[in-house]
């Protein structure tokens, strides 16, 4: 069975890690005034560097930088192109005591475009830290954010009285240009994050689609049609990934279902490279929706949990690849956490230690698969 030297990789992980208690500190004293922007900076250099020699200690190919620039995975990125504005999520208290991340309210406002480079200069501090050999990973969150959370009524009708085509064209040029951005600085692995098509698969998200006035059974097919319109402006040489996620703040989840809904609009009409699909638990339904993966492309199957320290066992690991490689041959699967373990700052309720020993896991279990990680 063969490597890949290339990404995604054999054992591969979804980007974001716990922050260690110094850099939360450092935010907070950042958020009262009581240190500079510069100072801050500091403290997220010198705790990548540590993040960074942590992966490669556990035997990853893909190194991120944690996330540890970020509050929260989506919000910190969109707020920085022009013609969008963002408001910080509200932690709601359920009825049963446990919380959970009210959506972030997305408006686009103006006619969006790149007015900056968003990631270029993270990205640079990541690759200088990156050992030869290793590939440093930029993660962004996926353009459809910027409809699905608000429909139309979230979309400026004087900037974009209709949203085909100049909604859509603007927001995959704004992408493009960040892309490209990224290139010039030599990225070769760009991962989107993606909510809103495993939302899809949820019926209560379809139903709020719905009263949006969407077709959540159109929706997959036009959001391939523009997530296409971004791989267009790709640039030669990048891996351009997916990472289907169903919500991941603190060990909680926003949706379940099976991908059949999205399926073949995600797997076949998307011209991307990679998706990274979540497929810890019963949330996430059988392995069929794979069958409509092209013999270009790769999934990384997320079957590693990063919601709780409870490990998993090579042998029920094995077993469900097997069980997916009845419907994609094994050449074309890849393993993975199912998502990060901290895709907001606040973090996921499991341990630093659990946190290594699950990556160091989706390795191992890769080397014995595959031949090597």
């Amino acid at each position: 069975m063969s490597t890949r030297t290339q990404p995604p990789f054999r054992a591969d992980h979804v980007g974001s890690f716990l922050r260690p208690k110094r850099l939360l500190e450092a935010r907070d004293q950042r958020a009262k005034g009581r240190i500079t922007p510069e100072q801050l900076r500091a403290v997220e250099d010198d705790a990548i560097a540590e993040i960074v020699k942590f992966q490669e200690d556990v035997g990853l190919q893909s190194i991120t930088d944690g996330e540890f620039r970020r509050t929260y995975f989506h919000i910190d990125f969109l707020d920085k192109l022009g013609g969008v504005k963002t408001d910080i999520p509200v932690t709601v208290i359920k009825a049963d005591g446990s919380e959970e991340l009210a959506p972030p309210v997305m408006r686009v406002t103006g006619k969006v475009r790149h007015v900056q480079d968003i990631q270029r200069a993270d990205f640079e501090f990541l690759k200088s830290r990156v050992s030869p050999g290793r590939t440093a990973k930029v993660t962004i969150p996926s353009p459809t954010m910027l409809h699905f959370r608000g429909g139309r009524a979230g979309i400026s009708r004087e900037a974009y009285p209709e949203l085909e085509p100049d909604f859509y064209d603007d927001v995959a040029n704004a992408y493009g240009d960040e892309l490209r951005s990224l290139a010039a600085a030599g990225c070769t692995y760009v991962q989107m994050d993606d909510t809103n098509l495993a939302y899809l698969c949820d019926e209560k998200m379809r139903e709020a689609a719905r009263s949006r006035g969407d077709d959540p059974n159109e929706l997959p097919h036009r959001y391939a049609g523009f997530i296409n319109k971004v791989v267009a402006q790709k640039p030669a040489g990048m891996t351009l990934a997916m990472h289907l996620c169903r919500g991941n703040f603190k060990s909680t989840h926003a949706a379940a279902g099976n991908y059949e809904p999205v399926a073949e609009a995600l797997l076949a009409e998307m011209k991307l490279d990679a998706y990274f699909l979540e497929y810890d638990d019963e949330r996430s339904g059988d392995f069929r929706p794979l069958r409509y993966l092209p013999k270009d492309k790769i999934v990384v199957l997320g079957l590693v949990t990063t919601k709780f320290g409870e490990m998993e066992s090579k042998d029920a690991l094995k077993r469900r690849i097997d069980e997916a490689a009845k419907y994609v041959p094994l050449e074309q699967l890849c393993l993975s956490p199912q998502c990060g373990f901290s895709s907001t700052v606040h973090g996921n309720n499991i341990a630093v230690e659990a946190q290594r020993a699950k990556l160091r896991l989706v390795v191992e279990v890769a080397d014995e698969v595959w031949g090597s990680a």
